[in-house]
């Protein structure tokens, strides 16, 4: 066929944009009640309004294409409106992980080059050692917390007036353009950058809405926080079925109870550390669903007693797998017919496993890096798990050496060990990168090592995941004293660690003694890992 004369064209084509959920929802459901926040409620047609002045007010304090934002909040409805506002101007949105440290933040702000924040009073005490000389800031006051700090010289509230909903929205002329950036601890003490564009955000997000049967219904509660790898996307999937966000500024069994109970939840995410607090909570804030709640959880697969546990209570379980440079979901466990007549522990051996490619994923593999081939489906061979589609990172910003390593081949390596099944489901055995994952949190076994290695009494220091009923895993240090040196104690070392780093990232317990190392004196992590799980 010879179409040498048919052109793309603005009739034909459209560069892809999550922007684009926001105005079609304002339009098509402009009284729906989009985000609950307390008592607070925002139509469709006053959250695409907010996010329009936000963009306005934004170009009017100088912001342009390319621009980092950068947010420091909560799961709030400001959250929400950055996720459409920032992007609407052509620039770029940085959310800030509310756990992190001054130290961090001040790093992430001055590698990205962030030129404007805006941040929850809750955190401003936080940011004021972290912001750069000259930045400008806007304070958040969220009704549903006590009052902080005063850091911005403006009030988000009073930054909003000064724009003009009227203004052009700004579309990207390219999909490939930049729409958000989240660093990841990834195996070093700096955290990377990592670069998503719309097109990629665009189809995770119609992903999600159709692996999860997202519908004009749905009733979206955020217990994930939205900071992490922009909610999974969900900051757009659920807009773009017109569902309603229900905002949750602390993640708590009572507040998540009562939540469920009285907006009528049908869908939340989760790390598993939540399952497990929802599992145990006291009875005095527990209340019965007023229906079904499917719940997409990832990370530590769900052990059967969790799943168990969520069954009873009327919570439908599914089992992702993604990182943030694949816009969080990458694969899911989707259910096989017969699965609900499986004994438990059969099922949740399946659901275990981190299953097939997402929806707008085109391919997730198991793969020898040696050679690139793909290993037996035999459930044993081990082989690194591989990604490759739309849905894929631009990549680590300045960071070219990172980037070389990780799209090496053709497919973008996860540095995650695993076996592919008969079936076709990808399990994953190992993290070959050693990061531990405690609550959802990302934590770099390298950058903890680093401060047990200043410590004048250790000599030797290496940290690995260990199982945690609460928080799925966390840091267990292994260390042996400094010869001649007065040895530590447990306590002192916890101590030293939490001086010099977020708390989340700090070894729960600590053993003492020789570390076993190879005939080249590489210590041996899996042995180490081994005498925690009694192995």
């Amino acid at each position: 066929m010879d179409d040498g004369d048919l052109q793309r064209q603005p009739a034909n084509h459209v560069p892809l944009s999550p922007i684009s959920f926001l105005l079609r929802a304002a339009r098509i459901y402009p009284g729906r009640v989009a985000v609950i926040h307390g008592q607070r409620r925002l139509t469709y047609a006053q959250m695409a309004e907010r996010s329009r002045r936000l963009a306005s007010a934004l170009r009017r304090a100088g912001i342009g294409p390319g621009d980092v934002v950068a947010i420091m909040a909560p799961n709030t409805p400001e959250m929400l409106e950055a996720h459409y506002g920032v992007p609407m101007t052509g620039a770029v949105l940085l959310t800030l992980n509310i756990r992190l440290d001054a130290a961090a933040i001040g790093f992430i702000l001055r590698h990205a080059g962030a030129k404007l924040l805006l941040v929850d009073r809750e955190f401003t005490r936080t940011a004021r050692g972290a912001v750069p000389e000259g930045m400008t800031v806007v304070d958040i006051a969220d009704s549903e917390a006590p009052d902080g700090e005063t850091l911005g010289a403006t009030e988000y509230e009073a930054f909003l007036a000064g724009g003009d909903p009227a203004e052009p929205v700004r579309m990207p002329e390219d999909e490939w353009e930049a729409i958000s950036l989240s660093y990841t601890s990834g195996t070093t003490g700096n955290p990377k950058g990592v670069v998503a564009h719309h097109r990629g955000a665009y189809l995770n997000a119609a992903a999600n809405a159709l692996a999860f049967n997202l519908t004009p219904r749905s009733v979206y509660l955020w217990t994930l926080p939205m900071f992490h790898c922009n909610g999974w996307t969900y900051t757009w999937a659920v807009t773009l079925q017109g569902g309603t966000h229900v905002c949750l500024r602390r993640v708590e069994p009572g507040a998540i109870f009562a939540a469920i109970a009285a907006h009528g939840v049908t869908h939340m995410c989760a790390a598993p550390v939540v399952l497990t607090m929802l599992i145990h909570a006291p009875e005095a804030v527990r209340r019965p669903l007023p229906g079904p709640v499917a719940i997409a959880t990832g990370g530590a697969a769900p052990p059967s007693p969790v799943i168990a546990g969520m069954e009873a209570m009327g919570f439908d379980v599914t089992h992702l797998y993604g990182l943030t440079e694949c816009y969080g979901p990458a694969t899911i466990c989707l259910p096989q017919p017969g699965l609900e007549a499986m004994p438990l522990a059969e099922r949740a051996g399946f659901m275990a496993r981190q299953g097939v490619n997402h929806p707008m994923l085109e391919e997730a593999a198991v793969l020898d890096p040696a050679s690139m081939a793909p290993v037996p489906a035999d459930g044993r061979t081990l082989g690194e798990v591989m990604l490759r589609g739309n849905t894929v990172m631009k990549g680590y910003l300045r960071n070219p050496e990172a980037n070389q390593a990780a799209f090496a081949g053709g497919w973008f390596h996860t540095g995650d060990l695993g076996v592919m099944h008969p079936d076709g489901y990808i399990e994953v055995k190992d993290r070959a990168k050693d990061i531990v994952i405690s609550g959802g949190e990302n934590i770099s076994t390298l950058e903890v090592e680093e401060v047990l290695y200043a410590h004048p009494a250790i000599m030797e220091a290496a940290v690995v995941a260990a199982p945690d009923p609460k928080w799925g895993e966390v840091p267990h240090a292994f260390v042996t004293p400094r010869p001649g040196a007065e040895p530590p104690t447990e306590a002192e070392v916890i101590a030293w660690c939490r001086a010099r780093l977020a708390h989340f990232k700090c070894p729960k317990r600590v053993s003492f003694g020789p570390l076993p190392k190879t005939s080249t004196g590489k210590i041996q992590k899996f042995e180490l890992r081994g005498r925690l799980q009694g192995v």
